[in-house]
């Protein structure tokens, strides 16, 4: 991705580019409120089209599928997120206060931001916690992951395990820690907002628990 707010999407994911038409940009801002308000598995095209005003055969120019689609949505937050990550930490220079930072920006709520208008940021952010897996537990994740699909998801976990071995060099699992935060990050905030007791902080629901119990798992990890 290019440091802009101009993601750049992979062209397997889509039959026409989405954001190329007034059109496309409905149908990703749309399709992220109904998948929503109702769910991945009760989301379809032909609900969508009647809410943005089209017709089913309208949204399948742009979609093979929902599932493309929802690997479109879930695709553009990991680019997306790996900017973020990216512009906060760049004029930081201590490994640990960099990585505590990823921390912070991993397992914190989001907030929509007014550059994106067709984007809803903070509804993707809920929707990647509940129905993000989903893009990638699939029979066809070998042959989705040869087209490329997931790089997004990859990139971030790149740029998570790079910081962790700014901390220590020597520490043999670097991606595999960065997608357990990533993971973890998502998972123990979506536990704590409905099923506390798979947590240590459902009473409270405060996301600086989950930051401080994620900071205290890797530095006790990856420390020499």
């Amino acid at each position: 991705m290019e440091l802009s707010l101009n993601i750049k999407m992979n062209n397997n994911l889509f039959l026409r580019d989405p954001e190329e038409t007034e059109l496309g940009r409905e149908i990703i801002k749309n399709s992220i409120i109904l998948i929503h308000k109702t769910g991945f598995e009760s989301f379809t095209f032909k609900k969508l089209a009647e809410k943005i005003g089209t017709t089913e055969a309208g949204i399948y120019r742009y979609f093979e599928n929902k599932h493309r689609l929802l690997i479109y949505i879930v695709s553009w937050y990991w680019s997306w997120l790996e900017f973020k990550v990216m512009v906060h930490t760049n004029n930081i220079e201590s490994p640990e206060v960099k990585l505590k930072k990823i921390i912070e920006i991993l397992a914190t709520d989001v907030k929509d931001e007014i550059e994106t208008k067709h984007i809803d940021e903070r509804l993707l952010h809920q929707i990647v916690r509940m129905e993000g897996s989903k893009a990638y537990l699939t029979r066809n994740v070998t042959d989705d992951n040869k087209q490329q699909l997931f790089k997004p998801y990859k990139d971030l976990c790149g740029t998570v395990a790079a910081a962790i071995l700014e901390y220590n060099p020597k520490y043999k699992y670097p991606r595999s820690l960065a997608s357990s935060i990533i993971e973890m990050a998502h998972y123990q905030n979506f536990f704590m907002r409905n099923l506390p007791m798979l947590t240590d902080f459902g009473n409270v629901k405060d996301d600086r628990k989950v930051i401080k119990f994620l900071e205290d798992m890797v530095f006790a990890s990856i420390k020499s």
